[in-house]
């Protein structure tokens, strides 16, 4: 099947799965065409099934903000009837899917009939979608998807609460490709990041207030005072600069290493004990999905999807949104016995391994079907 895919090319969660999922699917035998405005981050080659098509937004004078759903749905028009595409996969409702029906409507006049599937990941529907500004728009495009799917049981119910939607909601949970962490590394020396003596914790977002990352440091600052430890910060955004300013009013300066965005996060996910996730709300938790197929335990809220994957007592700890002490305790809890500690990090890798791309990507390949096959309704 020939299929386009149109994502965010960035370090964020949703353009993570896109990527993954387009080259499962090139590995499959599938053609797939990303179309998105720069090189997905972790489409690294490309290949005989996998190809790119970047769309161009002109510097327009008139315009205030360029309008990038319009050079969107412009490119994918072209790029379908050029390529042959069967099939158009969209991530995020808003603006993707809401360029794809326009784009829909445009191949309708030359008599092509394209379906659409979109997947939901939790900001379209939790902040974009719940603005007054965006929700009718985000109704419209959920209503003209030829089918629906989202990461978490918990945001399918967020969905249907906040929108009037009339499709069905297909959950299809978010996935990591096990194979690729199956070796391991065999120069997984934490000697680079801390102490023989001391414990790593990993936090890695894309430092968005949502993520709470002063929770991240304060529960940071309890665990020291308790375990020797060391805190790895990855990613970038609005938050660092602050959470820097807080590391040394804290004095824990020397403790927290902030590495900014990085392409190897399996490298450090493997020096890692525990992994922090004290977000505000998450649809899935894909960052914690990825620290635990690493063998890392989890110390996380207990908001939106997060204990859909994070197992309370098992795989790590739920605490309630900025319960900051609670995470602490149970973070002590782990780190100060490693007979116990390796108790979890050996659940969280086996509860991870349940979410295997080749357990997740048929349920993709079947809801591909079925959107194909509605084709012949021409009903949109």
């Amino acid at each position: 099947m020939k299929i386009a895919i149109v994502c965010y090319p960035t370090f964020g969660g949703s353009g993570v799965v896109a990527t993954e999922l387009g080259i499962a699917l090139a590995e499959r035998g599938h053609e797939v065409h990303f179309v998105t405005y720069r090189q997905p981050v972790r489409l690294e080659l490309l290949n005989n099934n996998i190809h790119f098509h970047e769309v161009h937004v002109p510097d327009y004078p008139l315009f205030r903000y360029q309008p990038y759903e319009l050079a969107l749905s412009s490119k994918l028009v072209d790029t379908i009837k050029l390529y042959g595409i069967e099939l158009l996969h969209v991530h995020y409702a808003i603006p993707h899917a809401y360029a794809g029906y326009m784009a829909k409507k445009m191949l309708k006049e030359d008599g092509i009939y394209i379906p659409m599937i979109t997947t939901l990941h939790g900001t379209d529907i939790t902040l974009v979608g719940n603005h007054p500004f965006y929700k009718s728009a985000v109704t419209f495009s959920i209503n003209k998807s030829d089918v629906v799917t989202s990461v978490s049981e918990d945001l399918k119910q967020k969905t249907l609460n906040i929108f009037d939607v009339e499709q069905e909601i297909n959950v299809i949970p978010n996935f990591i490709d096990r194979k690729k962490y199956s070796a391991g590394y065999t120069d997984c020396q934490r000697t680079l990041m801390a102490n023989e003596d001391e414990k790593i914790i990993t936090h890695i977002s894309n430092f968005r207030k949502v993520k709470r990352i002063p929770d991240v440091i304060n529960v940071f600052n309890k665990v020291l005072k308790e375990v020797p430890s060391k805190l790895i910060m990855v990613g970038e955004g609005p938050e660092k600069e602050n959470a820097e300013k807080l590391c040394e009013e804290l004095g824990i300066s020397d403790n927290v290493l902030f590495l900014g965005n990085s392409n190897e996060i399996d490298r450090i996910l493997c020096f890692s004990d525990l992994f922090l996730l004290p977000s505000e709300t998450e649809s899935f938790g894909l960052a914690a999905l990825e620290a635990m197929i690493n063998k890392v335990a989890i110390i996380s809220s207990n908001t939106g999807g997060i204990p859909e994957v994070n197992k309370h007592g098992e795989t790590g700890f739920l605490s309630d949104v900025g319960a900051v002490d609670d995470m602490a305790q149970n973070a002590v809890y782990l780190l100060s016995d490693d007979k116990i500690l390796e108790k979890f990090k050996d659940k969280a890798q086996k509860t991870a391994s349940e979410f295997d791309i080749l357990n997740i990507l048929p349920l993709y390949e079947d809801v591909y079907e079925r959107a194909y096959k509605s084709r012949f309704k021409n009903s949109y």
